[in-house]
């Protein structure tokens, strides 16, 4: 897997995407939360709450529940309070890991997470750490399948993407992070559907992971992070074999 890769995409190839949807709804109702309180309940002009709120349509969640996640950001309904943090550390390896959480117990979650971090032989560190080896960047990962690389390559640029890269099963999209709202609706409006669409932390560059037991010991980090009712998203910075992700799957 190239630099480009993240998380969600080895998650996939580890046929680890069997998630309950109870957490995916709790995940996606905290960003449509905390999107409405920061930008507004508008999702005409909020584009954070509008690519919540199509992330949620995308996952099937009822429409009810979209509504009331709206109304107790903007608190026309009493609703918890939810702090957006970043924690940062080194994984196994060495690898460079970031953690974007909601939560409404920073106690609890910093704990919580450098617990993990002890447990596969890493160390939470401190603010900036690691964030400078990444890149705020719009991904949107679509399938292969059915899809024409010269036609995608054409309407994501002239959406105003950045690239388009062959990922083996998958090309990625990548946009700068103002412009990621505008591709992602040029490419739905195009019937392009996509595996997974959001503003995420890219890496500048990988590490290449080769030994079995550290690799082991970082998916068990990365697992257990993604576990969490309070982490929203976690990125990194390791590559790691094909073959020897067929092992560990």
């Amino acid at each position: 897997m190239s630099g480009h890769s993240k998380w969600s995409t080895i998650k996939r190839k580890k046929g680890a995407n069997d998630a309950k949807r109870g957490k995916i709804f709790t995940r996606l109702i905290k960003e449509i939360t905390v999107a409405a309180r920061s930008g507004g309940g508008d999702p005409e002009g909020n584009p954070r709450l509008r690519s919540a709120i199509s992330n949620a349509k995308s996952e099937n969640m009822p429409k009810d529940n979209i509504a009331r996640a709206v109304k107790k950001g903007t608190g026309e309904i009493a609703g918890e309070v939810y702090d957006e943090i970043m924690y940062e550390g080194y994984g196994p390896g060495g690898v460079a890991v970031l953690v974007e959480c909601l939560t409404d117990n920073r106690n609890r979650t910093v704990a919580d997470v450098r617990h993990y971090f002890a447990k596969s032989n890493g160390n939470l560190g401190e603010s900036g750490c690691v964030s400078w080896m990444f890149d705020k960047k719009g991904l949107i990962q679509v399938d292969k399948e059915g899809v024409s690389e010269d036609e995608l390559m054409d309407q994501a640029l002239e959406a105003g993407a950045e690239d388009v890269v062959d990922e083996e099963t998958e090309f990625h999209v990548l946009t700068a992070a103002e412009e990621f709202d505008d591709v992602r609706s040029a490419l739905e409006e195009a019937g392009v559907t996509f595996l997974e669409a959001s503003v995420t932390m890219i890496p500048q560059n990988t590490v290449e992971v080769t030994d079995e037991k550290i690799a082991r010991s970082l998916i068990k980090l990365m697992d257990s992070l993604e576990d969490h009712d309070d982490v929203q998203n976690v990125s990194a910075n390791f590559d790691i074999d094909d073959a020897l992700m067929e092992q560990l799957s």
